[in-house]
């Protein structure tokens, strides 16, 4: 099991039997192996490509198994990330998967007959034409297959965006993200610009990407002249419209990429930061001390629908609730997040960040603005929160935003969908006190 191979394998037991999530359990196991950093990177591709394709490789491999229930857990995700390599990953040999395949199956369990079921199943793969996804007669249950989406989300998608549109989403999430950064120093872009290879952002007048890279590990990173933050994550902290002296709330901080945003743009004003886990606030000091806002930054546990028992009547100027949510816009970076979601569960969240914002409102001044953004592209959990707000709060108006990207504007939010501009998934929408 010392090989990429085989803590590959190691991994992906933790995140299908265990529940663990993909993108800590890599990170755990990582951190503390000897392999080298080549074989690092293939750990990573084998362990994101194997769950982002779950569904597609399931497919292929019922057409080989008669009863996956009857084999050894270990042997049937075996069996998965041979066929990723097979079919996804060009510059390893067919042979050479299949013998690495059998090696490891021998290693794990000697005189099972794994091996000899894992080279047989392979190889019957490799020699026999191969089932087509795309004679999948129904629509839905086709596109399901084919980009490894429930059924129930993939008819989300097509029902909210239309079907071109939802397969273009569908499809981007196999793009591989970019890595982004939001400069805290303006005038020191081109500079940055220069040294990193990174172009600017489409969406961001301070964000740079590239198509990979490692920022937190330059010293500017250090120096706290860059921070990681996604493009539309940057887009957040400037619809406040901040002056300097207001009091702001960010009602859902953690881990505090939006506050310590928030606190660049403060003189003598200070953003009261909440969580409700001392590790969370730990994350959001960590965040204001290498970007030196600490002093415009207060920290405070406390539930975001609790805030109108703890902050008195025109309490704060500005509020942003980065409301929990199901996080469907993140699924090119969290792909095991579309197996863990239910249909049920947007109108379930819906109700959680209307509490929020019944709450929070309620201490905002008369001519205030609140910020509600999510990372996520479901009507239920943006579009639709927003009108249920409005509806049963006539003191509040929506202020229309705007973007010199047209095409992320509608109906006065921004809706940005991953395909557009190969970013997360993200909405923001505005609302005003007005009495």
């Amino acid at each position: 099991m010392d090989t990429a191979r085989g803590l590959a394998l190691q991994i992906l037991e933790e995140i299908f039997d265990q529940e663990a999530y993909s993108n800590i359990v890599l990170n755990q196991h990582l951190t503390k192996t000897s392999l080298s950093p080549a074989d690092k990177g293939l750990v990573t591709e084998l362990v994101y490509g194997t769950v982002a394709r779950k569904i597609t490789l399931e497919w292929y491999l019922a057409h080989y198994i008669a009863d996956r229930d009857k084999l050894d857990s270990w042997v049937y995700y075996l069996l998965m990330t041979s066929l990723y390599q097979i079919f996804y990953l060009d510059k390893i040999p067919d042979h050479a998967v299949v013998n690495a395949a059998v090696d490891l199956a021998k290693a794990r369990h000697k005189n099972s007959g794994a091996d000899k079921l894992v080279n047989a199943v392979l190889r019957r793969f490799l020699r026999e034409e191969r089932p087509n996804p795309a004679q999948i007669k129904r629509v839905n249950k086709r596109y399901a297959v084919q980009y490894s989406l429930p059924v129930w989300l993939v008819k989300k998608l097509i029902d909210q965006f239309g079907e071109e549109r939802a397969v273009a989403i569908m499809a981007s999430l196999y793009v591989r993200n970019k890595a982004s950064i939001r400069l805290t120093d303006p005038n020191q872009l081109e500079r940055i610009k220069a040294e990193t290879g990174a172009d600017q952002s489409l969406l961001s007048p301070v964000g740079l990407t590239k198509p990979s890279g490692h920022f937190a590990g330059t010293a500017d990173f250090a120096k706290g002249l860059v921070t990681i933050q996604d493009e539309t994550s940057q887009l957040v902290a400037p619809t406040l419209n901040l002056q300097g002296q207001e009091q702001v709330l960010d009602a859902c901080a953690a881990p505090g990429g939006k506050t310590v945003h928030i606190a660049s743009y403060l003189t003598t004003g200070q953003v009261t930061a909440l969580d409700l886990y001392d590790h969370k606030l730990d994350l959001i000091t960590e965040n204001a001390e290498r970007l030196g806002v600490t002093d415009r930054v207060k920290l405070l546990k406390l539930d975001a629908s609790q805030v109108h028992r703890y902050f008195p009547k025109d309490h704060f100027d500005k509020i942003l609730v980065d409301a929990p949510c199901s996080g469907i816009g993140l699924m090119r970076r969290k792909p095991d997040l579309k197996y863990r979601k239910e249909a049920g569960d947007f109108m379930a969240l819906q109700t959680i960040q209307l509490e929020i914002l019944a709450s929070v409102c309620q201490t905002l001044r008369v001519g205030g603005i609140m910020t509600y953004s999510t990372c996520t592209i479901v009507a239920e959990e943006n579009q639709q929160v927003i009108a249920a707000f409005l509806a049963s709060h006539p003191n509040f108006e929506q202020v229309p935003l705007s973007h010199e990207q047209e095409s992320i504007v509608s109906e006065g939010c921004l809706v940005i969908t991953p395909e557009q501009f190969g970013t997360d998934g993200f909405f923001i929408a505005q609302l005003c006190r007005r009495y």
